[in-house]
């Protein structure tokens, strides 16, 4: 696991596949996304470090994002949260719904897969299921947005005060270019670029990525430009 400080406030927790936040509220520490299976002790040793941690918000259910929510809260204590739309694959009580590949996604999905854990992980014994426009206690007042499109229960986090957006994998940034675009590996690509434009329209000046170097400052700037080359079809 690489760690950046982004602000002080704010690290990227960066793994071989995805990547995950750490937000400081004072001494109270929330994850945003809790890393692929495996992931769990080493993340739950550097926020420790750094204070008490308070919740780990998922964005989906995907492993790499989801699959160390369940060590992590064994080893913390902290509560878990995701949509409900996604919180029984979270808990392993349902399969999560399969992507509707284009072609081209194909290998790069099976390489991404080749990287990951095989078999089942460590599910959370208790998550929290919210809903759009949902408030949590953290960064002077953060919203949780429904982004439906990569998963029917995908999330964005949103911190207006801070002026920080923690996309999910609704929105990446290109490993060639660092271009923004709209996330692969979709259950509905129409919902996704949806609820691309959704997030463009927020006032963002640093924007957090599942996938990519995060854009620190003028990130709305980037995002609604990124959504004017994406239009949503008709």
């Amino acid at each position: 696991m690489d760690v950046v400080e982004l602000l002080p406030r704010l690290h990227l927790l960066r793994f071989p596949v995805g990547q995950a936040y750490l937000w400081r509220d004072g001494d109270e520490v929330t994850l945003i996304d809790a890393g692929p299976p495996g992931a769990g002790a080493s993340v739950a040793a550097l926020a420790q470090s750094l204070g008490t941690v308070r919740r780990i918000v998922l964005t989906h259910f995907h492993e790499d994002h989801a699959g160390g929510a369940g060590e992590l809260a064994a080893l913390t204590g902290a509560e878990v949260l995701a949509h409900r739309l996604d919180a029984a694959a979270v808990r392993g009580e349902v399969p999560g719904p399969p992507p509707v590949f284009e072609d081209w996604e194909v290998p790069i999905h099976a390489e991404v897969s080749r990287q990951l854990p095989e078999g089942d992980f460590v599910r959370p014994s208790h998550v929290t299921e919210v809903g759009d426009g949902e408030a949590l206690d953290l960064g002077d007042g953060a919203t949780v947005v429904h982004t439906p499109g990569h998963t029917p229960g995908s999330i964005a986090l949103h911190l207006p005060r801070e002026r920080v957006l923690f996309t999910g994998d609704t929105v990446a940034a290109s490993p060639v270019d660092g271009s923004v675009l709209p996330g692969v590996f979709n259950v509905d690509r129409e919902g996704r670029l949806a609820s691309f434009h959704r997030l463009a329209a927020l006032d963002a000046d640093i924007a957090c990525f599942g996938h990519g170097d995060p854009v620190i400052g003028h990130a709305g700037t980037a995002l609604r430009r990124s959504a004017d080359r994406h239009p949503v079809s008709p």
